[in-house]
């Protein structure tokens, strides 16, 4: 049922990717100071695809892909993608961890082995994981869905992965993006194997919404943060296949949707895009959706929340596992509700004001993300 997984890219596939972006035909962008306001800034991204066509060493990133010990397994009609690093708990500690749009599995590459190994750089055996990383369905090396799926499918899924095919009866769950998502279903469905999970991103919604002054404020900012920049949201989880048919062929489309993202969402306040995001980095997440040919599947798991039910949860109905909740403060988009909001939702016994980094919270501080997963897990 497990089978080993490599990472191959071939030579004639990757430099058919770099000849599309050699022969991109740029249109036209406005003479703006802040280029970033109308989209990705035309100049990040032609310095972004003179980097992939000159200076990316592609096989260093495959190789750095398959770093960690990687598989996959049949889950239902899926061939599920996972790395599963068993480090020093040997066993006894297990830990998925899931990542969201538009990142990846490689979104944790820096956190895996701290988490796995911590004697490794200092840190006590005792904090240490066996650590599970899949990749969503639809999204890179996991196979794709014949219509959207969404969160509620993907915790049954990553559910049944963790015990019956790794043989984990319970575990500890942690997630961010569409992996706060799934990892909240994780506990609302499946709480006698999902012990305690920890969330970078509060996805449940209480029924009645907010009521306080402070969470009617908040909601209101959110809004407008929407207005601004969840244009992607309205037409990902309406109508995908429309960003699907331009998406489809263009390298540089794919990574100027992708990156967009990766802008408007980090904690950019004291570092630059290149500081928080190499582009070596960026690009290997991209190549993710690029290779596999996920940019269209990986839009489609929008739809997929619509058509499970959405966030909002019924009266009465809140999801009861042990949750605890990192704020990252440099999070422009889906900044966090007032913790009174939350709690409505999410029965939160742990809430950590983290000092920065954003949405994309272990690729942007891995020490942070790594070192809060710690105190959460001695706790549980």
């Amino acid at each position: 049922m497990i089978k080993p997984f490599e990472v191959r890219w071939d030579e004639p596939q990757v430099q058919a990717v770099l000849d599309r972006v050699r022969d991109y035909p740029w249109p036209p962008q406005p003479d703006v100071s802040d280029g970033w306001a109308y989209g990705c800034d035309g100049a990040y991204l032609k310095s972004l695809c003179e980097h992939w066509t000159e200076r990316y060493d592609w096989r260093a990133a495959v190789a750095d892909l398959n770093r960690f010990p990687q598989f996959t397994a049949r889950v239902e009609d899926f061939d599920l993608h996972f790395v599963h690093v068993v480090g020093e708990a040997q066993g006894r500690r297990p830990l998925i961890v899931t990542h969201g749009w538009p990142g990846s599995h490689y979104e944790f590459w820096q956190a895996i082995e701290p988490l796995a190994f911590p004697s490794r750089s200092g840190g006590d055996p005792a904090d240490a994981f066996d650590l599970v990383v899949p990749t969503l369905p639809g999204f890179g090396f996991s196979s794709k869905p014949t219509r959207p799926i969404g969160q509620r499918t993907t915790a049954r899924l990553f559910n049944t992965l963790m015990t019956q095919v790794l043989g984990y009866p319970t575990y500890l769950a942690q997630g961010g993006d569409w992996g706060a998502m799934v990892t909240s279903w994780l506990a609302r469905d499946h709480g006698g194997c999902a012990r305690a999970v920890h969330l970078n991103m509060l996805g449940f919604r209480p029924h009645g919404g907010p009521k306080t002054e402070d969470e009617i404020a908040w909601a209101q900012r959110q809004a407008s943060a929407m207005d601004l920049m969840g244009a992607y949201f309205r037409l990902q989880v309406s109508k995908p296949q429309s960003l699907a048919w331009m998406g489809a062929g263009n390298p540089v489309g794919q990574a100027a949707w992708i990156a967009e993202r990766f802008h408007d969402w980090s904690d950019l306040r004291e570092k630059s895009m290149d500081e928080v995001h190499p582009k070596d980095r960026l690009l290997t997440n991209i190549m993710l959706y690029v290779m596999t040919d996920s940019f269209a599947t990986g839009a489609w798991y929008y739809r997929g929340l619509v058509e499970e039910g959405g966030l909002a949860f019924q009266p009465g109905e809140r999801c009861e596992r042990p949750t605890a909740f990192a704020n990252f403060p440099g999070e422009p988009l889906y900044s966090a509700p007032p913790r009174s909001f939350a709690e409505r939702a999410y029965n939160i016994v742990r809430w950590t004001d983290m000092p920065r980094g954003g949405h994309f919270a272990a690729m942007e501080e891995p020490q942070l993300f790594v070192d809060e997963v710690r105190a959460w897990a001695r706790e549980v």
